[in-house]
This record gives C-alpha cells, sequence and structure tokens, in this order.
C-alpha cells in the first residue's frame, strides 16, 4: 500500500460514516411517532418543523435516505477493494478481501451502532437529521420518487405507490415483537390485535341473537314498558308489531318516564316509540361502529337475508370485540373457570372448546360434534339437539357436561358444569332436563310472557371469542337512559 492510497482510505473512511449517520437518521424517523412529531411543532423545538414534512410523506425522504446509504457503503466498498487490489494484486484474494472489510464495516459501523443510537434517541436523532433530509430532496429533486417509481415497475403484482410501508401481517409482527419484549403488556397487545380482527368481523358475530331478545309489543301501555324495563334493566327495548319479525321501533327508558310524569302512564307505548335502526347481519362491525358513532345510535336491529329479525347488536357489544367483556352494577362478574375438585369444573358457556380441551388433558378429536362448534355451550347443544336448559346433562368423550342458569336477571345458561367420567362416547345423557320428553317451550323464539326466550343458541355465535358470558342487551342497561 503506497501513499496514493491514502485519499481512497480517507474517502471509503468519509463515505461509510456519511452512509452509518443516514442510516440513523432513517432508524430515527421510522421510530418517531407523529404525535411526538405535532408534540415538537407546538412546543417550537427547532427543525420541528421540516420533521413535520418528512414525517408527512415519509415514503419519499426514506427512499432518498436508503439510496444515499447504499451509494456510500458502495463507494466505501469501491475504495477498499482498490486499495486492497494494490496491496495485494488484482486477483480473487483482494476481491475477497475487500468485500470482506466493507461488510464488515458497513454492518458495524452503519447496520449496528449508528442504527441503534438512532433508535434510542430517535427524536433527538430526527430533529437533527430532518433538516438535512428535506435539504438533500431539494437538491435532487424527483429522484427519489423516480427510484420509487422505478422499483414498482420492475416489481411482480402492484408494487407501492408511495414506497415500501409496512403491511398488516408485518404490523401485526410487530405488535407480537413489542410483546415479546416486554415493551407492551399482552392485554394491550390482545386489544390491538382485536382492533385488525374488528374490520373482518361481521355484525351477525357480535349480536345478540333473536332468542335473548327482549322486547314489547306496540299495543302495551307505558307503565307496562316501564315496569319491564325496570326489571330486565334495560334503558332501550325494540318494540315488535304482529311479530318479532316486525320490529316497528325502539322505545328509551327517558322518554317513558317523560310520558308517565306527564300523565299518560296508559297510553300506548308505540306513541313514544323512535324509528328502528335496522342492517344487515353481513354488515362489518368496524363500519357499523363508524355509523353508530355518527348517527348517535347506540342500538340497532339486526335483519337476515329474508328479512325477518336475526338480533340485536348494540354499540357495547362492538366495543366488547376490542376491550373485552365489559361488566357494569347490574352485571355479575362470573370466572371463566372455577374448580369445584379435581376432576369438576364450572366454565363460563362462552368458553372455547379448544380450552376446555386443554383444561381436562382430552384431544378436540376425542370430543364429538366439536368441529361444528367453537363453544361449550354449543358443545352441549350439540350433543342434546336442541337448545339447553339448567339442568339438561349430555355426556361428551368421557365429559359430563350439565347446563346451570346464569346468575342475574337472565333466564338463560351461563355456565356449565363440567365433569370428569372417564373414557366415553357422545351420548345423550340428558338426566336433569325436565323437558326431556316433551317439546321444550324455550326452543320457540315466538314472545314469552317479557318477551324473553331463556335458551340461547350457542352455535349462532361461534364467531365471537368471548371467554365470559355476554349479557344480552346488556347495552341497554342504563337506566339514565343515556
Amino acid at each position: 500500500m503506497g501513499s496514493g492510497d491514502t485519499p481512497l482510505i480517507l474517502l471509503a473512511v468519509a463515505a461509510s460514516l456519511v452512509a452509518a449517520a443516514l442510516g440513523g437518521v432513517d432508524a430515527a424517523l421510522t421510530r418517531v411517532s407523529r404525535v411526538t412529531v405535532e408534540e415538537f411543532v407546538r412546543q417550537g423545538r427547532p427543525g420541528a418543523r421540516r420533521l413535520a414534512i418528512v414525517v408527512a410523506d415519509p415514503g419519499r425522504y426514506l427512499a432518498l435516505l436508503l439510496l444515499l446509504r447504499i451509494m456510500g457503503e458502495m463507494v466505501a466498498a469501491a475504495c477498499i477493494t482498490i486499495v486492497a487490489a494494490h496491496a495485494y494484486g488484482t486477483g480473487f484474494a483482494s476481491v475477497f478481501l475487500g468485500a470482506a472489510i466493507a461488510t464488515l464495516v458497513a454492518y458495524v459501523l452503519v447496520g449496528v451502532m449508528f442504527r441503534t443510537l438512532g433508535r434510542q434517541h430517535a427524536p433527538s436523532v430526527a430533529l437533527a437529521g430532518a433538516g438535512l433530509t428535506v435539504s438533500l430532496a431539494r437538491l435532487l429533486g424527483p429522484l427519489p420518487r423516480l427510484l420509487i417509481a422505478l422499483g414498482n415497475a420492475v416489481t411482480p403484482g402492484k408494487g407501492y405507490r408511495d414506497g415500501p410501508f409496512a403491511s398488516e401481517a408485518e404490523l401485526r409482527d410487530l405488535v407480537d415483537l413489542a410483546e415479546e419484549n416486554e415493551v407492551i403488556e399482552p392485554e394491550e397487545r390482545d386489544m390491538i390485535a382485536s382492533v385488525f380482527e374488528l374490520g373482518d368481523t361481521l355484525v351477525r358475530e357480535v349480536m345478540v341473537p333473536r332468542p335473548d331478545m327482549v322486547f314489547i309489543e306496540s299495543t302495551k301501555t307505558v307503565d307496562a314498558a316501564i315496569s319491564l324495563a325496570l326489571r330486565g334493566g334495560f334503558s332501550r327495548i325494540p318494540v315488535v308489531g304482529e311479530s318479532v319479525d316486525d320490529v316497528v321501533g325502539i322505545v328509551f327508558l327517558k322518554d317513558l318516564v317523560g310520558r308517565e310524569r306527564e300523565g299518560g302512564g296508559d297510553g300506548s307505548v308505540e306513541s313514544v316509540m323512535r324509528p328502528p335502526v335496522l342492517v344487515p347481519e353481513s354488515k362489518p362491525a368496524d363500519d357499523l361502529l363508524r355509523e353508530m358513532q355518527a348517527s348517535r345510535t347506540h342500538m340497532a336491529v339486526v335483519i337476515d337475508e329474508y328479512g325477518g329479525t336475526a338480533g340485536l347488536v348494540t354499540i357495547e357489544d362492538i366495543l366488547e370485540e376490542i376491550v373485552g367483556e365489559i361488566v357494569d352494577e347490574y352485571d355479575s362478574a362470573v370466572p371463566r373457570v372455577e374448580w369445584l375438585d379435581d376432576e369438576t369444573a364450572r366454565v363460563t358457556a362462552r368458553l372455547e372448546v379448544e380450552d376446555l380441551a386443554e383444561l381436562f388433558g382430552v384431544s378436540e378429536d376425542d370430543l364429538p360434534g366439536a368441529d361444528g362448534v367453537e363453544t361449550v355451550g354449543g358443545l352441549l347443544a350439540s350433543a342434546l339437539g336442541r337448545v339447553p336448559i339448567p339442568g339438561a346433562t349430555a355426556s361428551v368423550g368421557g365429559l359430563s357436561l350439565t347446563a346451570e342458569r346464569a346468575a342475574g336477571r337472565r333466564n338463560q345458561i351461563g355456565t356449565v358444569v363440567v365433569h370428569r367420567i372417564g373414557t366415553g362416547s357422545a351420548t345423550d345423557g340428558d338426566t336433569g332436563d325436565p323437558f326431556a320428553d316433551e317439546a321444550d317451550p324455550r326452543r320457540d323464539t315466538g314472545r314469552g310472557e317479557n318477551g324473553r326466550s331463556a335458551g340461547r343458541g350457542e352455535a349462532s355465535r361461534g364467531g365471537s371469542q368471548k371467554g365470559e358470558e355476554r349479557d344480552g342487551q346488556r347495552g341497554q342497561r342504563d337506566p339514565a337512559g343515556r
């Protein structure tokens, strides 16, 4: 190596440092959040406005930084290879030595050291590098966008219009990585995942099914409606006409109380009801949530493909898909699993069959009928061949399932007692069912005394991933009528 190689060595060092600095700025810009940038702008921090420009169009500026970083690494690699060729000749050994040194420098200096510093001090580095980034973009003009267009042109498929943004799958992986590194709690990770899944969730998967609906006939009096609302703890009740498929309105408790105080307690419910909101059961839940927010609606009646009433959905039902079960002062919190002894456990009817199999150390394949259902309540209903009522018992794959009445005001199955009886087959051991030898009147979806049908069709909520029992119309349970 002669004195003529000194400029090449200095150029290689300078190019490596420039590439490392650009890599650090790149890492900082991808780490800093828009909320942080907006706060910097409000505080008047130096470089905040230019940082806001970069964050507003990240594809353009990140592509520019990537281009210049690669260019710096290539220049450094070329200079090192030339110096190695001068020292050891132009053979393969010189090329390999130059490439090895350049790779080591690029990995340690650019890929690890400066990028780690950029992530650790993202706000400060982003503020310091934003001005340089904007200036380079102005200097090079449309070159970054041309490179993006060129990349999209040679890339099979649709490509990216504004740059290499993360897909939903990559964002999910990022959330999982954050949980593994204890940056976020498991509950926070589940909530973020629920937000992603909400777009794929249909209304029929979160609705209260028709058998669990509480409604009142339009011919009933205001006093009768108030009595029903107080007994059930509901602030909103659907009003039906000739049948449950004829939902003509929604009555609010505050409207009923107001009419009763005016001396109209003997008037009909029809005089104070409001128009119902009807939605198809195939509607995405996130779309319905936005519509409810915009229209300030808390309840909607779900219609099936034939125009009949499929169920009822409240804004609380949708929110529970994100935050989990919401228990208010009218609800009794039921544990998902309560061991009664070594062989017996009380589980919520909403417990997934997969979790049940894990609890008792059996395989799902050993539980006949498990393929067609997702919850323990659905498994019991499948074994019985009908909607279970309190006391109904069936044996499924060596497990005895006994339905129990839900605690509180709801006259339906809330928990199931599971007992290990050894290896068995899926037989209906329905010994405690008072309706075993006659038609079950609770299977009728028509109106009962209070318009309530007790048994919930577990299979109709197969898409729900709630572990605990959902209170059917708990979204109505605001006595203030809000």
